[in-house]
Protein backbone atom coordinates (compact mmCIF):
# COMPACT_ATOMS: atom_id res chain seq x y z
CA UNK A 1 0.00 0.00 0.00
CA UNK A 2 1.55 3.43 -0.83
CA UNK A 3 1.92 5.76 2.09
CA UNK A 4 0.04 8.16 0.39
CA UNK A 5 -3.26 5.87 1.19
CA UNK A 6 -2.97 6.01 5.25
CA UNK A 7 -4.84 8.29 6.83
CA UNK A 8 -4.47 8.78 10.77
CA UNK A 9 -7.66 8.10 13.11
CA UNK A 10 -7.00 8.19 16.37
CA UNK A 11 -4.16 8.42 19.06
CA UNK A 12 -3.69 4.78 20.29
CA UNK A 13 -4.50 6.14 23.47
CA UNK A 14 -8.09 7.15 22.34
CA UNK A 15 -8.68 3.07 22.11
CA UNK A 16 -9.15 1.42 25.88
CA UNK A 17 -6.78 -1.46 26.22
CA UNK A 18 -9.10 -4.76 25.42
CA UNK A 19 -11.82 -2.15 24.23
CA UNK A 20 -13.16 -0.60 20.90
CA UNK A 21 -13.75 2.22 18.99
CA UNK A 22 -16.04 2.67 15.80
CA UNK A 23 -14.88 4.68 12.59
CA UNK A 24 -18.03 5.90 10.52
CA UNK A 25 -17.49 5.70 6.96
CA UNK A 26 -19.53 7.46 3.93
CA UNK A 27 -20.88 4.47 3.12
CA UNK A 28 -21.42 1.49 4.61
CA UNK A 29 -21.07 -0.10 7.97
CA UNK A 30 -19.05 1.39 10.36
CA UNK A 31 -15.05 -0.30 11.21
CA UNK A 32 -14.35 -1.28 14.32
CA UNK A 33 -10.40 -0.79 15.55
CA UNK A 34 -9.96 -2.96 18.76
CA UNK A 35 -6.92 -2.92 20.52
CA UNK A 36 -5.63 -5.51 22.59
CA UNK A 37 -3.13 -5.66 26.11
CA UNK A 38 -0.26 -6.01 24.04
CA UNK A 39 -0.90 -2.66 22.04
CA UNK A 40 -1.64 -4.61 19.07
CA UNK A 41 -4.44 -2.49 16.94
CA UNK A 42 -7.15 -4.35 14.45
CA UNK A 43 -9.76 -3.25 12.48
CA UNK A 44 -12.82 -5.53 11.11
CA UNK A 45 -15.97 -4.58 9.40
CA UNK A 46 -18.35 -3.84 12.96
CA UNK A 47 -20.42 -6.75 12.09
CA UNK A 48 -20.17 -10.28 13.38
CA UNK A 49 -20.67 -12.96 9.99
CA UNK A 50 -23.85 -14.94 12.35
CA UNK A 51 -26.49 -12.28 12.69
CA UNK A 52 -24.51 -9.11 12.06
CA UNK A 53 -23.96 -7.96 15.93
CA UNK A 54 -22.20 -5.06 16.32
CA UNK A 55 -18.52 -6.35 17.07
CA UNK A 56 -17.26 -3.26 18.78
CA UNK A 57 -19.53 -3.88 21.47
CA UNK A 58 -18.30 -7.37 21.85
CA UNK A 59 -15.70 -8.39 25.13
CA UNK A 60 -11.71 -8.09 23.77
CA UNK A 61 -9.96 -11.04 24.89
CA UNK A 62 -6.25 -12.20 23.95
CA UNK A 63 -6.75 -11.32 20.41
CA UNK A 64 -10.45 -11.81 20.03
CA UNK A 65 -13.77 -10.32 20.47
CA UNK A 66 -16.82 -12.33 21.65
CA UNK A 67 -19.86 -11.05 19.68
CA UNK A 68 -22.55 -9.48 22.02
CA UNK A 69 -25.51 -11.06 20.72
CA UNK A 70 -24.43 -14.74 20.70
CA UNK A 71 -21.15 -15.06 22.45
CA UNK A 72 -19.35 -16.12 18.59
CA UNK A 73 -15.46 -16.01 19.20
CA UNK A 74 -13.94 -13.93 16.18
CA UNK A 75 -9.82 -13.68 15.66
CA UNK A 76 -9.46 -9.45 15.62
CA UNK A 77 -6.04 -10.40 12.99
CA UNK A 78 -8.57 -12.27 10.61
CA UNK A 79 -12.20 -11.62 11.49
CA UNK A 80 -12.45 -15.55 11.60
CA UNK A 81 -15.20 -17.19 13.39
CA UNK A 82 -13.62 -19.57 16.05
CA UNK A 83 -14.52 -23.44 15.59
CA UNK A 84 -17.04 -24.89 15.67
CA UNK A 85 -18.59 -21.65 14.59
CA UNK A 86 -18.12 -20.75 10.71
CA UNK A 87 -17.70 -17.33 8.64
CA UNK A 88 -15.76 -14.67 8.60
CA UNK A 89 -15.95 -10.25 9.17
CA UNK A 90 -13.69 -8.46 6.71
CA UNK A 91 -10.52 -6.82 7.62
CA UNK A 92 -9.15 -3.55 7.25
CA UNK A 93 -5.39 -3.07 7.21
CA UNK A 94 -4.01 -0.86 10.06
CA UNK A 95 -1.24 1.01 10.68
CA UNK A 96 0.31 2.28 14.23
CA UNK A 97 2.97 4.64 13.69
CA UNK A 98 4.31 6.77 16.67
CA UNK A 99 0.98 6.20 18.63
CA UNK A 100 -1.49 7.27 16.03
CA UNK A 101 -3.49 4.72 14.46
CA UNK A 102 -4.26 5.09 10.53
CA UNK A 103 -6.38 3.00 8.33
CA UNK A 104 -6.20 2.82 4.61
CA UNK A 105 -8.39 5.57 2.90
CA UNK A 106 -8.85 3.09 0.15
CA UNK A 107 -10.13 0.14 2.12
CA UNK A 108 -12.15 2.63 3.60
CA UNK A 109 -13.93 4.11 0.69
CA UNK A 110 -14.32 0.66 -0.95
CA UNK A 111 -14.03 -2.85 1.03
CA UNK A 112 -17.20 -4.37 2.35
CA UNK A 113 -19.96 -1.70 1.38
CA UNK A 114 -22.33 -4.97 0.03
CA UNK A 115 -23.09 -5.77 4.09
CA UNK A 116 -26.02 -4.13 5.93
CA UNK A 117 -27.14 -4.16 9.53
CA UNK A 118 -29.94 -6.78 10.06
CA UNK A 119 -33.11 -5.33 10.18
CA UNK A 120 -35.31 -6.71 12.81
CA UNK A 121 -39.15 -6.87 13.64
CA UNK A 122 -42.03 -7.92 11.52
CA UNK A 123 -42.20 -4.17 9.46
CA UNK A 124 -38.90 -4.95 8.24
CA UNK A 125 -39.25 -8.38 6.93
CA UNK A 126 -37.66 -8.76 3.71
CA UNK A 127 -37.09 -5.17 3.21
CA UNK A 128 -33.25 -4.71 3.85
CA UNK A 129 -31.33 -2.66 1.28
CA UNK A 130 -28.06 -3.15 -0.23
CA UNK A 131 -25.50 -0.62 0.58
CA UNK A 132 -25.06 1.64 -2.00
CA UNK A 133 -22.36 1.12 -4.37
CA UNK A 134 -19.77 3.19 -6.36
CA UNK A 135 -16.58 4.74 -5.41
CA UNK A 136 -15.55 7.72 -4.03
CA UNK A 137 -12.50 10.04 -4.33
CA UNK A 138 -9.56 8.76 -2.31
CA UNK A 139 -8.76 12.35 -0.06
CA UNK A 140 -12.44 13.00 0.43
CA UNK A 141 -13.06 9.73 2.60
CA UNK A 142 -14.77 11.06 5.97
CA UNK A 143 -14.16 9.10 9.30
CA UNK A 144 -16.08 9.90 12.77
CA UNK A 145 -14.17 7.94 15.61
CA UNK A 146 -16.83 7.12 17.71
CA UNK A 147 -17.35 5.68 21.23
CA UNK A 148 -18.35 1.53 21.07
Amino acid sequence: MHHDDWIAICALDDIPVLGARRVARARGLDVAIFRGAADRVFALLDRCPHKGGPLSQGIVFGESVACPLHNWTIALATGEAAAPDEGSTARFSVLLDGGVVHLSARELAEHALEFTRPHAGPACRGHAEPAAAGSAALRSVPVTLQRA
